[in-house]
């Protein structure tokens, strides 16, 4: 590198963070982060200034190709590798997602694809009209961002369980907002009591179903049936936990989570459900009897967590599946999973760091098995073969989800804190 920008940065003791100065999307996020990143000790400057370019020595084309870091040691790093080392130095938790094997060369290849996509003419660069549309305007993803940032700085502070919870809570309210204001932006109408019923009483993700479409009235062994996995897990917290933790420790919080599970997400969540569309609210429940899955797609797809199906659906398959091809969306999909369970999961237990994002990456590959000539003359696509393979393959590598370190130092304690154990 040039010895003067060299002494430059030495004398400075920042970081340069080079941005396109003639694209519209590149300043409006340069000026977002701007305070942050100062804050960290970055500088932002135009990749078009006279010593970025003495630092770089590329070609035109080449230097505006991508966002670059030019550290105060004098190294230059560009693209999704940039992002990675700033977010080394003002997030922690979010560069030690991508010290995840596998992790880093998807990210090269979905960076690689925006910034293709950015729709340049004359260095004027927008996001294409269908992108915008399906992802939603960066403004929108501000939230998102802010609150994992703030949940992520603040949880260090708080005991482990708690932190896992407002970390979730971050997440999820960030997500809520995104959905909520991409409906909009397409034009669906709500009432005020949608709008904030959809905010801050429903779990799912749909906003457009969730304001225009009608539910048929559910029946009424439907609210039975939710009533009764509230009080199998009820019996599986308050009752097995206490006699499995005295068998072993790692039992005890795995049958207390089984339980909170039950309680929670088939018990709780289901009859909100019930009661949303009880009133003519479309709210399909969170679960979908995932048990009676006849394959690995059919699982994840359509039976476990729809809120989280819809978010990867609008957020990540629509928008990229085209350009990458559906095998490697997929991936991505499953990849984006396992890193929210791994920040979820794995930061708050300070420990077994990427178990998550590898379990969701083994869940991917079987997926895509499932749709191999292998695969078809194993039976593995329907009937019994099908949901055997499915049950084996969710269920015995999940000690890879929930390994040991968040059994140990979150999920045992959370029991205690709720009179569990």
């Amino acid at each position: 590198m040039n010895t003067e920008i060299t002494d430059m940065l030495n004398k400075s003791k920042t970081n340069w963070v080079c941005y396109d100065a003639d694209c519209p999307m590149c300043i409006r996020s340069a000026d977002r982060f701007r305070g942050l990143l100062e804050r960290h000790g970055f500088t932002l400057l135009p990749l078009q200034s006279p010593a970025v370019r003495d630092a770089l020595q590329l070609t035109e084309p080449a230097i505006l190709a991508e966002m670059r870091v030019i550290t105060r040691d004098g190294d230059a790093i560009g693209g999704a590798d940039a992002l990675a080392y700033i977010s080394s130095v003002v997030c922690k938790p979010l560069f030690w997602l991508t010290r995840i094997p596998g992790a880093m060369p998807l990210l090269r290849r979905a960076y690689r694809y925006v910034a293709r996509n950015r729709g340049c003419a004359g260095n004027a660069c927008q996001t294409r009209r269908v992108n915008s549309f399906r992802v939603g305007n960066p403004v929108d993803w501000l939230p998102l961002l802010i609150l994992g940032i703030v949940a992520a700085a603040i949880g260090k502070q708080l005991p482990a369980w708690l932190y896992m919870w407002t970390l979730a809570f971050a997440l999820f309210a960030g997500c809520k907002w995104l959905c909520y204001r991409v409906a909009l932006k397409r034009g669906v109408k709500a009432s005020l009591g949608k709008k904030v019923g959809f905010l801050f009483g429903w779990i799912g993700m749909d906003a457009a179903a969730f304001f225009t479409k009608p539910a048929e009235k559910p029946r009424a062994r439907e609210f039975a049936f939710a009533t009764l996995k509230i009080f199998l897990g009820a019996l599986l917290l308050w009752l097995a936990t206490p006699r499995a933790l005295a068998i072993n420790p790692l039992l005890g919080g795995w049958t207390g989570m089984v339980g909170l599970i039950f309680v929670l997400h088939f018990g709780f969540f289901h009859l909100l459900s019930l009661a949303w569309r009880s009133n003519g609210v479309d709210a399909p429940p969170l679960m979908r009897a995932p048990i009676l899955a006849h394959s690995l797609g059919e699982f994840w797809g359509e039976r476990w967590n729809t809120a989280f199906n819809k978010l990867a659906e609008q957020f990540l398959f629509r928008p990229l599946h085209r350009a990458v091809g559906i095998r490697t969306t997929t991936m991505l999909v499953f990849l984006a999973s396992g890193l929210v369970h791994d920040l979820i999961l794995s930061v708050p237990a300070r420990g077994g760091y990427g178990l998550p994002t590898l379990y969701f990456l083994l869940q991917g590959a079987g997926v895509l098995f499932e749709h191999t000539r292998l695969a078809r003359r194993l039976g593995i696509r329907r009937g019994f073969g099908g949901w055997l393979f499915m049950f084996v393959f969710t269920a015995g590598p999940a000690f890879w989800l929930f390994h040991p370190p968040f059994i140990h130092n979150v999920m045992l304690p959370f029991l205690k804190w709720i009179g569990a154990t």
